[in-house]
């Protein structure tokens, strides 16, 4: 027979509020968080070949693309399987596209995907600064 083992002793409340602060700032460290710089260079690096803010290249331009139906901007010529999507670009949609744009929306054209999941929340919170531009203003007659 063996013999007995101690019980372990309980945790105090000091010791929990440690475990839990412990825990908390791992959630919250500035590697996990959202970097738009980064976003912005990984935009440079990995998009910029076929997409801009304000201009379309092979890929549409990207001002106001959070909020946006996919699809929508009329001087553009998207597939027609993102054009019928009736997909709304939110910030979790947009890293679901990054993240394979086929298996969001079969028959699109992107063939490109971002493989690292922290470059996809950088890329989207560079995409979320990207506000409309205000209508220019007419001039009055």
């Amino acid at each position: 027979m063996l013999p007995a083992m101690p019980l372990p002793r309980p945790l105090s409340p000091v010791h929990w509020v440690a475990v839990a602060a412990t825990l908390l700032w791992g959630a919250h460290s500035p590697a996990a968080a959202q970097s738009v710089e980064r976003g912005a260079a990984l935009y440079a690096a990995h998009c910029s070949s076929c997409h801009s803010p304000d201009q379309h290249g092979d890929g549409p331009a990207h001002r106001g693309v959070v909020g946006r139906r996919a699809g929508a901007l009329k001087d553009f010529d998207y597939s027609p399987a993102l054009r019928a999507s009736k997909l709304l670009w939110t910030r979790a949609t947009l890293k679901a596209w990054l993240t394979d744009p086929e298996a969001l929306i079969p028959g699109q054209g992107m063939d490109y995907q971002l493989d690292d999941a922290q470059g996809r929340e950088d890329v989207v919170a560079y995409l979320a600064t990207l506000k409309r531009l205000p209508a220019p203003a007419t001039a009055a007659r």
